[in-house]
């Protein structure tokens, strides 16, 4: 039975693929869900981390098939690839398996505003010296996320919800982390501003937030590795984010299978 209904629910960096993904929540939100719209904003899956290694199993496969089962019941899915899943473009004015594939999207909210809708990487020109992603990297990054991974295994068996590790990490980064954010954030704005737009809806930071920059809002939906959060439009076409973390009800740890050696993506798609 749907538990959450909304008129557009906005989805990014799931990084199905690794085993950062939280796909158990995120399988819990799809499973609820009843929505008129479903955009995916990127990061859907990790083809970078899954060059040196795939992690796959039965809920990450479920999250996919569960995304095309409400496609072929009538909600419009959008697919908006991003950095991790660039290949993904080349897809880009095709539909698989109903699932419609743009490189970004212009949406109408319910009251009548105006948003652009975009992964978020194109702004990496204006952040790419940022010192949180020097002190960081992507080594470092990625330790984090497996050590948050370790740390969650021991919360949940003493009965203790998901926290991340990482994110909360990167909050105590303190000057690096807002000056990293804020310089992603205004080149968002100033992008949306100069297209005429009344907001922007983006991800690739991982970084929640909904914020007004003057007359522009700007949203970003956040991720299933560190946050578990969506961005949702309700009827009226009022714009919230989701921690579904805190909401969804995941009842045991994903169940592992044996990893692939290889994943087409195409087929995987495809599958019918």
């Amino acid at each position: 039975m749907a538990t959450l209904d909304c008129r557009t629910l906005f989805l990014s960096d799931l990084h199905l693929g690794t085993r950062e993904c939280r796909a158990d929540y995120l399988l819990d939100l799809l499973r609820k869900v009843n929505c008129d719209r479903l955009v995916l904003v990127g990061d859907v899956f990790d083809l970078w981390a899954m060059r040196r290694r795939i992690f796959w199993n039965a809920t990450q496969a479920a999250v996919v098939e569960q995304v095309v089962s409400l496609a072929l019941h009538g909600v419009e899915v959008i697919y908006i690839p991003g950095n991790h899943d660039e290949l993904v473009r080349g897809f880009v004015g095709s539909e698989i398996r109903g699932v419609r594939i743009e490189h970004e999207l212009v949406h109408w909210t319910a009251d009548g505003r105006r948003f652009r809708v975009t992964h978020g990487d194109e702004f990496d020109g204006v952040v790419r010296h940022s010192r949180l992603v020097h002190a960081l990297g992507d080594f470092g990054y990625n330790l984090l996320l497996r050590g948050s991974r370790y740390l969650n295994g021991i919360r949940r068996r003493l009965g203790h919800p998901y926290w991340s590790l990482s994110a909360w990490l990167k909050t105590r980064v303190s000057g690096a982390a807002r000056e990293y954010i804020r310089r992603f954030e205004n080149a968002a704005v100033t992008a949306a501003r100069k297209g005429g737009f009344d907001g922007c809806i983006c991800g690739h930071i991982h970084k929640p937030n909904i914020e007004s920059f003057g007359d522009i809002l700007y949203c970003n939906d956040g991720d299933w590795v560190e946050h578990c959060t969506a961005l949702v439009e309700d009827r009226a076409g009022n714009l919230s984010l989701l921690h579904w973390s805190d909401h969804g009800t995941v009842e045991r740890a994903e169940a592992a299978t044996p990893t692939l050696d290889s994943l087409d993506l195409e087929s995987l798609l495809t599958k019918r």
